[in-house]
């Protein structure tokens, strides 16, 4: 074995280089100056014996070699990660920094309710929170960029675990001039073409797809919405009809306009909101109290939603 081996500074400094693709961003995102940045990096070159990046005046370009050792190096700086999370979970659970990622269509409609609850309960837990649409969320979670997800089920995340929460039923909503007669709507009265969904990425678009169980509506369905407000103004002009979770409607999604919503005549017409995270993380525990927490808030607030536990506790 080698007598000298790179630091995690000089891994961590290689990364954010790869991350920002310019010295001064990345010295400026490690708080150190960028001759030391650049100083660091050439130990490590000669260090390994290797060059890694190619440095000119108008491009930072990486070698194969420091491709792989990047790939290598962010691997490395995240088991360092959780040997210091495993040490404060020990301690202490819930406290200190914890990245957690949330979909557009559960961000604005669950968290504002339920945050000042989880403060007030754990105040040591300092947690940021970036919203991405399902994919993006979930690829961030298997490159160690976020610790935790919260996102509607089912939905292909790779190796994770899950805490379920609650579920949350899909309606179909019409605008004024086109809401039917009956107190419920079968999938086979929607009409093809007249469905508007959201872009790809969205998860929700796969679960309104699932509960109609129609699949000649993939290939009919708009898919353009960036956003649910987006997608009911449109319903709202009268471009078509769309699904909408009941969070969402609880939260005041329709509020001033003239869209009306009706149930779905199927038993499936629901998705399960859940909080995942990377199989065999450290912090499965804390992930698991969360999600505890998180469920119970949000039943306190919403007390017919925790039907899912009612109805079938082993699956909560």
């Amino acid at each position: 074995m080698s007598m000298y081996l790179p630091t995690l500074k000089q891994l961590q400094y290689l990364v954010a280089l790869h991350d920002h693709g310019h010295f001064g961003r990345a010295a400026d995102s490690c708080f150190i100056t960028q001759s030391t940045l650049s100083a660091s990096l050439r130990e490590l070159e000669t260090l390994l014996g290797s060059t890694l990046v190619e440095r000119t005046r108008r491009v930072v370009r990486f070698t194969q070699l420091g491709q792989r050792i990047v790939a290598k190096a962010r691997r490395v700086l995240h088991e360092a990660e959780e040997l210091a999370d495993m040490a404060r979970a020990e301690r202490e659970p819930l406290t200190g920094e914890l990245r957690m990622g949330v979909i557009p269509t559960v961000a604005p409609f669950l968290l504002p309710p339920l945050l000042p609850g989880l403060r007030a309960e754990w105040p040591n837990l300092k947690l940021y929170l970036r919203e991405e649409t399902s994919q993006v969320a979930c690829d961030s979670l298997q490159r160690g960029q976020l610790d935790c997800v919260l996102l509607a089920m089912p939905f292909g995340c790779g190796d994770v675990d899950a805490e379920e929460l609650f579920d949350d039923d899909l309606l179909i909503a019409f605008p004024r001039d086109e809401e039917p007669a009956g107190s419920t709507v079968d999938p086979d009265e929607i009409s093809p073409g007249r469905l508007l969904l959201l872009e790809d990425g969205h998860c929700l678009k796969d679960h309104a797809l699932s509960a109609c169980n129609r699949p000649e509506l993939r290939a009919s369905a708009t898919m353009m919405g960036t956003s649910l407000h987006t997608l009911v103004q449109m319903v709202d002009n009268g471009l078509g009809i769309t699904m909408v979770p009941q969070m969402a409607l609880d939260a005041g999604l329709l509020a001033g306009t003239g869209v009306t919503v009706r149930p779905l005549n199927t038993d499936h017409a629901s998705r399960r909101i859940a909080l995942i995270w990377r199989r065999g993380s450290p912090r499965a525990e804390e992930f698991r109290l969360l999600g505890e927490a998180l469920r119970r808030h949000h039943a306190a607030l919403h007390p017919a939603a925790e039907r899912l536990r009612q109805a079938d506790p082993a699956a909560a």
